[in-house]
């Protein structure tokens, strides 16, 4: 009887050790949010790379294992297919959207002002202060640890929201430093919450999209490569868009 009752209360235990996992992530990740974009710029700079460390090492001591985190070598060819195709529909989404004159406005984003600093932004801190630190949270240990209690509806569900929430801090002033969401959205204090809004939920749409590939493949080199294609092209787009306009 008394085995009986271990046997069984295992169970529960490890389930709850799953709900204390991501608690726990949640609370740093958000943590990270808001160490990184209210206090200097060098925490700006690497607050998500280390928080993304932090969060793998972490949820490995606590028994996740590198498929359950988009890391396996077995996944790798089969993320690479998926990645190459991501890229490859982005690439072509972003060209045309700066050739239509209905759309070249959205990539006049001041900060990509110059090809330079596109350049820069697009080839190291876009892919390693944004996009595989956040990869790594959100697709690697947050989808890990959301699978083991919620199933794939809830990685889907409360992942991606999350993601669109992460991104409400980096929307403050996205509609005064862009043209074409200026103009679409308005200024003064409605366009900056409307801007806002706007930002979390094409995010959190993203999100979704993200997962998708992340469960498809198997592995983290899809949404990676799309993560990376979106905001990397997208920047050397604007650049792009901003020399020939003033040419």
């Amino acid at each position: 009887m008394f085995r009986t009752d271990l046997e069984e209360a295992a169970p529960a235990r490890g389930k709850l050790h799953a709900y204390i996992d991501v608690a726990v992530v949640i609370v740093v990740l958000a943590g990270t949010n808001l160490i990184a974009h209210f206090t200097t710029a060098w925490a700006n700079i690497v607050t998500v790379p280390i928080a993304a460390i932090v969060l793998l090492v972490l949820v490995r001591r606590r028994g996740l294992g590198w498929a359950e985190l988009g890391l396996s070598p077995r996944h790798w060819r089969r993320g690479s297919l998926y990645a190459l195709a991501a890229v490859g529909i982005v690439l072509t989404a972003v060209a045309i959207g700066a050739l239509l004159p209905v759309t070249r406005p959205f990539f006049l984003a001041d900060r990509y002002a110059t090809i330079s600093g596109a350049l820069i932004a697009s080839m190291i801190v876009i892919p390693l202060q944004t996009v595989i630190p956040e990869e790594l949270a959100f697709r690697g240990v947050l989808h890990g640890t959301l699978d083991r209690v919620y199933g794939a509806r809830g990685v889907f569900a409360a992942g991606s929201l999350l993601f669109g929430l992460w991104h409400i801090a980096s929307s403050f002033g996205l509609t005064t430093s862009n043209r074409g969401l200026t103009g679409f959205l308005g200024g003064g204090l409605v366009g900056q919450i409307a801007g806002i809004l706007l930002a979390v939920a094409a995010t959190a749409a993203a999100g979704v999209v993200f997962t998708w590939l992340r469960r498809r493949s198997g592995s983290l080199l899809a949404p990676i490569a799309l993560h990376w294609s979106v905001n990397g092209a997208g920047a050397l787009a604007a650049a792009l868009v901003w020399h020939t306009t003033l040419a």
